[in-house]
């Protein structure tokens, strides 16, 4: 009989694991916190969960964490009314002492205050004086009022920078898993090239990407394209709008943001034109290839992301570009989206071992200029792109 770990795609090491509790619990020590929780329901933007269990929420469905800094991890998560696990050195569930069960949804009204309710059975007998909240922004309001008015006696604070800190920073086994991680995107992106013809729509593009992608050992991601006439903005699109069918001429813009082995993101970006490229498209694609020059130029470990950013938008007015009113370079690990933000109101400074997404973009009626890659950052500034794909437009016939 297969045991449940050896399911698992592709598993965290158990010293990796161990490295990420002690430094939280060091710095939950230094500040006083005696648990943090946390809670997730996907695996695109819910990467706490998955960080500190080896294990992600899916679906929708909440999967609730309890970190505690002298004992092991309480879980709450889907399953039968009153259920409950005693666990000792399970090996799917490591660092898991307790998981308590409950059907909450959260499109189901009544249910939700269901996990907020098991988690404050683990924490009220406890007695602690502090606890942190992890991504407090993202939790349910309800979860979080429940917890609250609860533990009327314990004090709670915002421990999400504490984790962000340590987070951000990738371990070697971490930075493996991205490099595998962009590898299984080139190849995806490879692939395409060879599928790609006129009288597919757009969604036949991406579900053979998607298809291909999980064959190579990614388990989540997204796949963004839209198609249109050379001379016609196209844009990034998602699934339920990819229904346009391809023609002789026509050009799409790809944008591979899946994991990899082990749950890593990373992300890829080009334009595959199914004739020959405008001068117009391939100018604006140079224009966004120096761009992201610029940006890699500037990161270096202690500057600060806000003057990144800065420098980036004096970049692009200063030769006739838009500047960047979103997010043209971000943190990516077991999130689509991490700390550091290159942006104006993140007080993060870059430190050697973070991974970052590089995509500077701009669109006009005609064109959608765009690329995007992942780099580490090492000792002296970003090391080699992560991505071997190379950075140009791509003309199939």
């Amino acid at each position: 009989m297969t045991a449940p770990h050896e399911r698992v795609l592709t598993r965290i090491s158990d010293a990796e694991l161990e490295r990420r509790w002690s430094a939280v619990r060091r710095a939950m020590r230094d500040r006083g916190i005696d648990a943090l929780v946390m809670q997730s329901t996907n695996d695109w933007l819910g990467g706490y969960v998955k960080w500190f269990t080896d294990l992600p929420a899916n679906n929708g469905y909440p999967r609730t964490v309890i970190f505690h800094a002298d004992d092991s991890m309480t879980v709450v998560e889907m399953g039968q009314t009153g259920g409950t696990r005693k666990l000792d050195g399970d090996r799917l569930h490591r660092g898991v002492g307790d998981m308590l069960f409950t059907p909450s949804f959260l499109s189901i009204n009544f249910t939700h205050e269901d996990d907020a309710r098991l988690a404050l059975n683990a924490l009220k007998p406890r007695g602690y004086g502090t606890v942190g909240w992890v991504g407090k922004g993202a939790l349910p309001h309800a979860f979080v009022t429940c917890l609250e008015n609860g533990l009327a006696g314990t004090a709670f604070v915002d421990a999400t920078d504490l984790v962000d800190a340590i987070k951000a920073i990738k371990s070697e086994e971490e930075i493996a898993l991205i490099r595998r991680a962009t590898a299984v995107q080139d190849e995806i992106f490879a692939r395409v090239l060879g599928y790609i013809k006129p009288g597919l729509r757009d969604v036949d593009v991406t579900a053979f990407a998607q298809q291909e992608g999980q064959r190579l050992g990614s388990e989540q991601g997204i796949f963004l394209g839209g198609s249109a006439p050379v001379g016609t903005r196209s844009s990034f699109l998602p699934r339920y709008m990819q229904g346009r069918t391809l023609e002789k001429g026509d050009h799409l813009s790809l944008l591979i943001e899946v994991n990899g082995p082990g749950g890593f993101y990373a992300e890829i970006a080009r334009t595959i034109v199914l004739g020959t490229a405008s001068n117009e498209l391939k100018d604006g694609f140079e224009a966004v290839r120096e761009a992201q020059q610029h940006t890699l130029g500037l990161m270096k470990p202690g500057t600060l992301c806000r003057d990144i950013h800065a420098k980036h938008n004096e970049y692009m007015t200063a030769r006739g570009l838009p500047p960047e009113l979103r997010l043209y370079a971000h943190g990516q690990g077991y999130d689509m989206v991490e700390r550091p933000l290159i942006r104006s109101d993140e007080s993060m400074a870059l430190q050697a071992g973070m991974c970052l997404a590089v995509h500077p973009g701009y669109e006009t009626p005609s064109i959608f200029a765009v690329i995007c890659d992942n780099y580490i950052i090492g000792t002296d500034g970003p090391g080699d792109c992560l991505h071997a794909t190379p950075k140009k437009i791509f003309e199939v016939e």
